[in-house]
């Protein structure tokens, strides 16, 4: 099993929350404060690592085998995001999707930097689950 960080509909409550919701919930957590978070189109957030404008960003964590993330998880996933490594506030490192490379440059006007919200729902004005 491996821990994946979910901050946007896989979440509880997201539309697309059905791609993690059988496996365990273990929590919300949040990463470092070294990230940016974006809001692509506002369809979806996108993460991208940032040491020096970052902020700590909430989101869930859920334990999924390696080939749920790859099969049911990852093709559902937009093309403006990739698989990587998150960083969290706690010391661990799991997997999660962050903005893939160039992105940023190549589509500004498609970006909207939502890192002063600090979360999706927040961001959405969408209410916490109540579990």
């Amino acid at each position: 099993m491996t821990e994946l960080f979910c901050n946007g509909g896989a979440m509880r409550g997201g539309s697309l929350h059905h791609n993690v919701s059988s496996h365990p919930f273990v929590g919300t957590v949040r990463t470092t404060p070294n990230y940016r978070f974006f809001s692509v189109r506002d369809e979806f957030p996108a993460l991208l690592l940032d040491h020096t404008a970052g902020a700590a960003i909430e989101g869930e964590l859920y334990d999924i085998p390696l080939d749920d993330i790859r099969t049911a998880f990852l093709p559902d996933e937009p093309p403006e995001l990739e698989l990587t490594v998150v960083a969290l506030e706690d010391g661990r490192s799991v997997l999660g999707v962050g903005l893939r490379p160039g992105v940023l440059d190549a589509q500004p006007d498609e970006l909207t930097d939502i890192t002063y919200a600090g979360s999706w729902r927040r961001y959405r004005g969408l209410p916490q689950p109540q579990n």
